[in-house]
């Protein structure tokens, strides 16, 4: 049972949607993989990764955007999650991303963020977006750098991840409408 009407993005290879009860077992499995969830909070067992899978469609509900599950066209697999991220306190209007291990070096990454950077200009109105990359975490800083963005500052999560610091990486809408254009200015 779906509760909103969520947006649905098709990019080449890939679909955009909300997350939905078929996906938590690959959620819960991200979750369980250390390397895979070393960013994101750690690993989490089965019970607190259901719990923190139900705050997903609660955004959307309450604030009308939240992570995509991404899921693969030809196969149907969930790959990851990638979208708008702004909970009380985050530093700023974020698109994350998370991908199985499995998904990564594919790309996978790089065009579900376009797509939701895209959406989240225009659908959400957004004047910038940012990325909270931990400082060791250089996979998601090349994405970033990729991405077209750079480093604005250095800051701590909110509560309850207060002890974590965070390179915040971003540009404004602007700098990313010049890029997507082809413009070098």
């Amino acid at each position: 049972m779906q509760l909103i009407d969520s947006p649905r993005i098709e990019t080449s290879r890939l679909i955009l949607r909300l997350p939905s009860a078929e996906d938590f077992e690959s959620y819960a499995a991200l979750h369980a993989d250390e390397p895979a969830a070393r960013y994101i909070g750690g690993v989490l067992p089965r019970a607190a990764a259901w719990r923190k899978f139900l705050q997903l469609p609660g955004a959307w509900l309450i604030q009308g955007y939240a992570m995509f599950s991404v899921i693969d066209k030809a196969s149907g697999a969930w790959l990851g999650q990638c979208g708008p991220w702004q909970p009380e306190g985050w530093p700023g209007t974020e698109v994350g991303w998370a991908f199985q291990r499995a998904a990564w070096g594919r790309g996978y990454a790089s065009e579900a963020a376009c797509a939701a950077i895209d959406w989240a200009f225009a659908e959400l109105g957004w004047s910038e977006v940012i990325h909270s990359i931990d400082p060791q975490n250089t996979a998601s800083q090349a994405l970033a750098r990729r991405l077209g963005a750079r480093i604005l500052r250095r800051t701590n999560l909110p509560a309850p991840y207060e002890s974590v610091v965070v390179d915040v990486w971003g540009q404004t809408r602007d700098e990313w409408q010049r890029r997507r254009a082809g413009a070098t200015t």
